[in-house]
């Protein structure tokens, strides 16, 4: 990793600079180049096969890159770590494990006494509003609460950094409003970076602080856009609204120039 990238690197939690993956020949992300900063909460956002899921999962350690370079904390990624909590969208729960298992999973694994293990469980059931369903087992909860038990699986792990990728995209529109919520209520108790994939620009609106729009054929970033609207944000108020149309029209190509806000 160059001197170069690592003095740019020392004012990002993530520091991406023109970062390209490949599935053979086929190049599925090119010389994506990125910054977020600690505590931020990012939406990477754009159609089908634009790379967001590639970028989060190069982020994450999870794939190798072609060229460029990524690092977390100013520590190269050279693979998955516990710095990095990730959420999917199919929850990826263990469903021979009870939710106390599942959520104590990790730090078991790191040698957690039985008492240890009992706080962690207790304090990050209570915090996703699931204290009383320890003894469950996955198949006896909803949708929305095995997604609640991922996301405190992922947050046991004590990482400083939560990636998500499409955690409520199979949810109803009632249900992944309220997750939405829940999730800025966490976000905003410790402010922990966080990259959040999506499909929804509404989503996006009123998740966000940055919305990185990307772009396919190939996966690319388009437009870095700063979300200025006012905590707690109003899904009803004309600033949600203003955000909206502007992600809207960096989507369909419809948008004033949008400058880009990171370095090359």
């Amino acid at each position: 990793m160059t001197s170069d990238f690592m003095a740019k690197a020392k004012t990002a939690a993530i520091a991406v600079r023109s970062a390209t993956v490949r599935y053979g020949p086929r190049e599925v992300l090119t010389t994506v180049t990125l910054d977020v900063r600690a505590g931020e909460f990012v939406c990477l956002l754009g159609p089908s096969g634009c790379g967001k899921t590639t970028l989060l999962n190069a982020i994450a350690g999870f794939l190798p890159l072609a060229a460029g370079e990524i690092a977390v904390d100013r520590a190269p990624v050279c693979g998955p770590g516990g710095d990095r909590g990730m959420v999917f969208q199919e929850y990826a729960l263990f469903p021979w494990f009870t939710v106390f298992e599942n959520v104590v999973y990790g730090p078991k694994l790191r040698g957690a006494s039985r008492a240890e293990q009992r706080r962690i469980a207790d304090h990050y059931l209570a915090l996703v509003k699931l204290d009383k369903y320890g003894h469950c087992y996955p198949n006896q909860l909803s949708g929305g609460q095995r997604q609640r038990v991922a996301l405190a699986r992922a947050l046991a792990n004590q990482p400083s950094i939560l990636l998500m990728d499409e955690p409520f995209g199979a949810l109803d529109a009632m249900t992944r409003e309220s997750l939405q919520q829940e999730l800025l209520d966490l976000w905003q108790a410790d402010r922990r970076t966080c990259i959040f994939v999506t499909h929804s620009v509404g989503e996006a609106a009123f998740l966000a602080e940055t919305v990185v729009v990307m772009k396919a054929e190939p996966g690319r970033i388009d437009a870095v856009i700063a979300n200025g609207s006012p905590r707690p944000r109003d899904r009803t108020s004309d600033a949600y609204f203003s955000m909206y149309r502007k992600i809207d029209a960096a989507l369909r190509d419809k948008r004033e120039p949008v400058a880009q806000t990171v370095a090359a």
